[in-house]
């Protein structure tokens, strides 16, 4: 992937993200959408996979098929709210290796704090896509591809929900190499650090805590 930022403009993507925003939809409904929200963004994160051919016989001949070449993609989920994306995704691409990543923000600093990191084997070998509903101060997902890379992997991907101009510069600035596919660029931040439109506590509408 060439681009820093790709916003998926898909009529669909657009109009479950709308019923998402709404503070009257249900925290079952928003869960639902999330999953099948993260299906669509699955299928433009993985776009440009490195492809290989191997010969499979159809029923009526023997062909050289295009499959997927390499090891298997890796999926890291940034605790807690990244599994609802990463739910989506696995119905997507059941063989993929999952990790997580568990990073929570403190609210006096925004600044992140490590309390959980398990990830799959040969990170350096292997296509790997972190996932996060909100991308807004950037802290924590910054924070979550420094791990990453020391952990060995290079061709990382950031998926998310929605992403605030100041997220997307904080990891333009720490990770320039590290591709984002978002829904939604929002206006900003406010004060507290969340993301403006927005949709809430993405953690706290997919899960019904507060």
């Amino acid at each position: 992937m060439s681009e820093h930022l790709t916003v998926v403009k898909h009529p669909l993507v657009q109009h479950k993200l709308s019923i998402m925003r709404d503070k009257s939809t249900s925290t079952a409904v928003f869960r639902q959408l999330l999953k099948e929200i993260s299906l669509l963004l699955a299928y433009e994160v993985t776009r440009d996979l490195p492809m290989t051919t191997k010969t499979i016989e159809t029923p009526l001949i023997e062909m050289p098929a295009p499959i997927l070449d390499g090891r298997k993609l890796a999926l890291i989920s940034i605790l807690r709210a990244g599994n609802g994306l990463l739910d989506g995704m696995l119905e997507l691409i059941p063989s993929a290796r999952v990790g997580f990543v568990g990073l929570y923000r403190d609210e006096e600093t925004l600044k992140p704090v490590q309390y959980y990191f398990k990830v799959p084997d040969l990170m350096s070998e292997r296509v790997v896509i972190a996932v996060d509903p909100m991308l807004a101060t950037g802290n924590s997902s910054a924070a979550a591809i420094d791990l990453l890379k020391e952990s060995g992997a290079t061709d990382i991907r950031f998926l998310c929900l929605l992403a605030a101009p100041e997220g997307v510069a904080r990891m333009k600035e720490a990770h320039p190499d590290v591709p984002i596919v978002t829904a939604a660029l929002d206006e900003k931040l406010n004060e507290m650090g969340y993301i403006v439109p927005g949709l809430g506590d993405a953690g706290d509408r997919m899960f019904g805590t507060k």
